[in-house]
C-alpha cells in the first residue's frame, strides 16, 4: 500500500469550500508527492465537468481525463477529508480519493473503493478519519487486490 497510498498524500483536515477548489487541492496533493506533472489537475477539473465523480456516501474520486495519463508518472492515490464538507453538484462530500493512474488500474481501484463504500461502518469510518493509518488500513486492501 505504502507505494500506492503515501501518509503523505492523506490529507485529513482541509478546507476548500467549492467543489473545483476541492478537486484542484487533490491534484496539489498527487503533484506534491510526486505522482503527476502539474497539468493534470486540470484534466481532473475536465473529467468533472464531464461527469461528476461522486460515488456515494459523502465520496468522491476526482482523476483525470484520458488525456492526462502522459502526466502521470506512477500510480497513486490521495485521501483529502474535508470535515466541513464540499457541495458536490449537490452532494455533501467530506471525502476525496483521488486516483492518478497510468493505465486501467483506476478500474480495478474504483471497484475496490466500491466494496468499502457499501460496508456502511467501513464508509463512515473512512469519512470520519482523523488519523492517517484509519485510511491506509481501510483502503489497504486495495492494494492487496490491486495485486492478485
Amino acid at each position: 500500500m505504502s507505494e500506492l497510498l503515501s501518509p503523505r498524500a492523506i490529507r485529513l483536515g482541509e478546507t476548500e469550500k467549492t467543489r473545483d477548489d476541492a478537486i484542484r487541492r487533490c491534484g496539489e496533493v498527487l503533484v506534491e508527492v510526486g505522482a503527476v506533472e502539474p497539468g493534470y489537475v486540470d484534466t481532473m477539473l475536465a473529467r468533472e465537468q464531464s461527469i461528476s465523480t461522486y460515488v456515494g456516501e459523502g465520496v468522491a474520486i476526482p482523476h483525470g481525463t484520458l488525456a492526462g495519463k502522459d502526466l502521470v508518472k506512477r500510480d497513486a492515490l490521495a485521501v483529502l477529508r474535508f470535515p466541513e464538507g464540499v457541495d458536490w453538484g449537490g452532494e455533501q462530500v467530506t471525502v476525496c480519493v483521488a486516483i492518478a493512474a497510468q493505465g486501467d488500474g483506476h478500474v480495478d481501484l474504483l471497484a475496490a473503493l466500491a466494496e468499502i463504500l457499501l460496508d456502511e461502518d467501513q464508509a463512515r469510518e473512512l469519512r470520519e478519519a482523523t488519523e492517517p493509518e484509519t485510511v491506509i488500513r481501510l483502503l489497504g486492501t486495495i492494494q492487496e487486490d490491486k495485486e492478485q
